[in-house]
């Protein structure tokens, strides 16, 4: 029966991206299901992966080979999947876990596809960000997602300042040996009373959700003897407080007393719990007043 319908269900040439589940392997779509079985080509970022899903759900290969495709290989096997693209064959490419592209090799795929006015067709599904969102119990009226921090606290700290006067939760991806200095250079750049959720192996058996403040989820991070699984941190927005410009002023008078006046705004910016670039601006503002008394 499924032999015969290879011959009858015609998909759209082009790139197919499908998404797979991030976890439980049920959270697959019907249509994500289709494409992997009628697809001319099919392309993975590890085609184990690919191969077990495709056991657990019953969708036959026919004959047809896994192309490997990842960060390591994707210069070389470029090339050759873009030959078959032109050449008007149905490609599916499908990451490890969740939504193509999404801080995965397969953006340079799509990406010259569309460059040689190739189709490209998205089979949206599981997504780790949105499945964080819906879990961290956060403001996800605007949310931006910064992909991974950054292995070095000095990266991190550099990418955490670009996003420091953004009014919206925050999103990204992180390792579980790394995700506890992390929450420490978020907590230093914005403050240890931020909101913040840690979720763990989302859709698995231990699937888990770290809810509080920085410095209570830090602490109970760090009690633990041991912290693994794919890591989502969806960081709560900015809190609202009304600092006058007053007491700014008095603190920033003090604090450049002993401090040059980068370090002065950053150490105000931490207590008072707003952006450094204000307390920045109203430092160089008393600096060069005082200059102006000389």
């Amino acid at each position: 029966m499924e032999e015969n319908l290879m011959n009858i269900k015609k998909l759209d040439p082009g790139l197919h991206i499908l998404a797979t589940p991030i976890g439980t392997a049920n959270d697959i779509t019907i249509r994500a299901l289709d494409i992997l079985r009628f697809a001319d080509v099919l392309v993975a970022e590890d085609t184990r992966v690919l191969r077990k899903l495709m056991e657990i759900h019953g969708v036959n290969l026919y004959g047809r080979k896994i192309l490997s495709y990842h960060d390591h290989n994707g210069e070389m096997q470029r090339p050759k999947i873009m030959t078959l693209l032109s050449a008007g064959k149905v490609v599916a490419y499908a990451s490890d876990a969740g939504t193509p592209l999404i801080a995965d090799p397969g953006f340079s795929l799509a990406k010259i596809a569309i460059e040689n006015n190739i189709r490209v067709h998205a089979a949206p599904g599981a997504s780790a960000i949105l499945t964080a969102l819906c879990l961290a119990g956060l403001p996800t009226d605007n949310f931006f997602f910064g992909g991974f921090l950054g292995s070095k606290s000095s990266q991190r700290l550099k990418n955490l300042e670009k996003v420091q006067d953004l009014d919206a939760t925050l999103v990204y991806y992180e390792s579980p040996k790394r995700t506890l200095s992390a929450l420490k250079d978020i907590s230093k750049a914005f403050g240890s009373d931020r909101t913040v959720s840690v979720c763990r192996e989302m859709t698995k058996k231990f699937e888990e959700v770290i809810r509080g403040t920085l410095d209570e989820v830090i602490n109970e991070i760090d009690a633990r003897v041991s912290f693994k699984g794919e890591v989502v941190i969806v960081l709560g927005p900015p809190l609202k407080k009304e600092v006058s410009n007053d007491e700014l002023y008095s603190a920033l008078q003090i604090a450049l007393k002993e401090y040059r006046i980068k370090d002065a705004s950053a150490q105000i910016s931490e207590q008072f719990g707003v952006s450094r670039k204000r307390t920045y601006e109203m430092a160089l503002r008393i600096k060069a007043d005082l200059n102006n008394l000389k």
